[in-house]
């Protein structure tokens, strides 16, 4: 069966602000319409599955200098443990989330500020930025951009503790403009760095994980960044990145690829999207144009691991047990796109890199290990000719393509090889 344009529209918005999506879903947005959809999809309200996960709360693992060495041993795997309850805490509810946009946003945010738990070591810091990534991602950019400048992981991962008076360190001045505010050699200089390191010197977390500034460890001299001259430090160094004019076509542009397509927008879809955007800087408005702009079919994008993870267990597991949590986990490691533990302050690859011949074997296991588990599905439940329709209906894909199909027609007789083979499929692997 040949889905209707809108419904094919409909599947594109609610698949890439969810993890995959379901026929039900795609029926249930093209039914309200897609404005509609967009707006319930952005907009306030308590979702029941994420009030059934609150995040954990985890005690200090200290350490101190006299340490044994079985103490150490078990302040290690103490760390560990925590770091896994975070990790499967955050996959339990994106899978729950019956408004899954709101985590599939803090999600591309986290890529967006990447820190990594494999050198911050505190779950609880994590966790707490997730918090700040969640609640503020929709608001406006300037209050997040400062929140996460002085988070606690981020300064951590970014080493802001040993940035001081008289020992500048440039990691979070340059990182701050090349990859969250303004972009690589747009339009700033290695001066602009070298004084931004400046403003930001004094932060330091302490013992119970609260940023705050040491003012004997601040520079309090004059300094000049983007053009912008006093005793800057954190705020007034935020403002004048963001008060640069290429910082609001880079931070549309960056969440163009990331919603819309690999290729970065046209200039008159650039210009809709920053008009959008506005001097407020406001988020949810740059969303929201993102995913009703003309042009937002005209690309494709792969599934990252997460998301064709996440997006699998929400069509056929969606209550996972510990096991399916700590499977999923060991999953997303070995594809290598484990949450709290990107690569670098960069994020994760994108693209066909997550469709390596490396990851094939991975996404084949899963996906028949999901489709044999118990379930009751429109594809187990359809007749054999009717599997494929039920199939690519069940999946958010609406239909394969006749070569697709002709691999899927092999195994008509057997639901679950049909069933991994549609998760494993391009159209289910691009949206």
């Amino acid at each position: 069966m040949i889905p209707s344009s809108d419904w094919t529209a409909a599947a594109r918005v609610v698949r890439r602000l969810g993890f995959g999506a379901t026929g039900a879903e795609v029926d249930a947005a093209v039914a309200r319409g897609i404005t509609a959809h967009v707006t319930d999809a952005l907009g306030p309200g308590i979702d029941p599955g994420v009030a059934a996960t609150p995040p954990p709360t985890f005690a200090r693992v200290p350490a101190t200098a006299d340490m044994t060495t079985a103490q150490k041993k078990a302040r290690n795997a103490e760390i560990r443990a925590q770091d896994q309850a975070a990790t499967t805490w955050w996959l339990k509810r994106m899978v729950l989330a019956q408004r899954p946009a709101g985590e599939k946003l803090t999600f591309l945010w986290h890529n967006h500020f990447s820190t990594s738990n494999d050198k911050v070591h505190d779950a609880a810091a994590m966790v707490a930025q997730n918090e700040k990534l969640r609640s503020m991602g929709l608001g406006t950019f300037r209050p997040l951009a400062y929140a996460m400048l002085t988070d606690a992981a981020m300064l951590r991962w970014l080493d802001g503790g040993q940035n001081v008076a008289g020992s500048p360190n440039e990691n979070l001045a340059r990182e701050f403009m090349e990859l969250f505010a303004l972009g690589h050699g747009n339009g700033y200089t290695e001066t602009d760095v070298r004084e931004g390191a400046r403003a930001l010197t004094g932060w330091r977390v302490t013992a119970d994980r609260t940023p705050q500034v040491i003012r004997r460890r601040h520079d309090a001299g004059s300094k000049t960044v983007l053009g912008v001259t006093g005793d800057l430090d954190a705020s007034s160094f935020c403002d004048a990145v963001l008060d640069h004019p290429g910082s609001s076509g880079y931070v549309a542009t960056r969440w163009w690829q990331q919603l819309a397509s690999a290729a970065a927008p046209s200039s008159a879809t650039l210009n809709r999207l920053t008009d959008a955007y506005g001097s407020r800087r406001d988020l949810r408005a740059l969303i929201t144009a993102i995913v009703t702009d003309p042009e937002f079919g005209r690309g494709s994008i792969v599934n990252s691991p997460v998301e064709w993870v996440v997006g699998a267990h929400r069509a056929l597991a969606p209550d996972p047990s510990a096991a399916d949590l700590t499977t999923m986990s060991t999953t997303l490691k070995n594809l290598g796109q484990l949450p709290f533990h990107p690569p670098s302050v960069g994020g994760w690859p994108a693209g066909r890199a997550w469709l390596s011949t490396a990851g094939t074997e991975t996404r084949w296991t899963t996906a028949m290990r999901l489709a044999a588990k118990p379930q009751v599905t429109t594809i187990h439940d359809a007749s054999p000719a009717d599997r494929i329709d039920a199939a690519a209906h069940l999946l958010g894909v609406g239909q394969f393509s006749d070569r697709t199909a002709r691999v899927l027609s092999q195994h008509r007789d057997d639901p679950v090889t049909l069933t991994a083979a549609a998760l494993n499929s391009p159209e289910y692997l691009t949206v």
